[in-house]
């Protein structure tokens, strides 16, 4: 979760039975309730700051960056405008967007699913922080194969995860909305990167002992 960046295996409330039974409207509909979260001043704006950061220092050059699940803060977007890059944005959740778009009117923003979207391009860099482990667990290891279609060689990909090795998914409530979250394990996210020539350049638990892990990955 984005706003108090928590992962909860350990709290688990409910048991998704089959991945497939969460459908991309449940997560946009969650999200719609409770965008105003991540749009507030009690909202940690620096949430993931450093790590982009990081993650910025295996560029060579600036180029085109895509923000995945770019909710409603605009911190990333604006990290990326301030660095030089042509920033595009995506969401699924479509009050999310409309913050995104007060925040930043002059940025492109999709409302879509990344299951089933299309990149209009290739990208040098690529945010999908605290995003993509909403996706079905049964999806999520194609979704991050097509993240890495959809870099430029040598762009980068930085992304957060579940820090489990064997995959798991839970359901948890979030500002009263029920939220899904899913991971496919450690091994399977390194060998995905691999089969899709990225390497992965850091792999860090990052608010340990809570299983919040984030990785850079980079195309060769």
């Amino acid at each position: 979760m984005a706003y108090q960046a928590r992962w909860l295996w350990y709290h688990r409330v409910t048991k998704q039975p089959e991945s497939r039974l969460v459908k991309p409207e449940q997560i946009a509909s969650s999200y719609n309730q409770i965008a105003q979260h991540w749009d507030c001043p009690e909202f940690n704006h620096v949430n993931g700051i450093e790590q982009h950061t990081r993650a910025l220092q295996f560029m060579s050059r600036c180029g085109r960056a895509l923000d995945v699940g770019c909710g409603s803060s605009g911190r990333v977007i604006e990290l990326l405008l301030q660095r030089g890059f042509e920033v595009e944005g995506l969401d699924i959740s479509t009050e999310m967007l409309k913050r995104a778009r007060q925040h930043h009117p002059n940025v492109l923003f999709y409302q879509a699913d990344i299951c089933s979207w299309e990149f209009p391009k290739r990208y040098d860099f690529i945010s999908a922080w605290d995003s993509i482990w909403h996706v079905p667990l049964d999806q999520q290891l194609s979704v991050l194969s097509r993240l890495c279609v959809g870099l430029e060689s040598g762009g980068v990909l930085i992304f957060t995860t579940g820090g489990v090795e064997k995959p798991d998914e839970v359901t948890n409530p979030c500002f009263g909305q029920p939220l899904y979250h899913a991971a496919p394990g450690i091994f399977a996210l390194i060998r995905t990167l691999e089969q899709a020539d990225c390497l992965c350049r850091h792999l860090e638990y990052d608010q340990y002992p809570e299983k919040h892990v984030f990785i850079i990955a980079q195309r060769a």
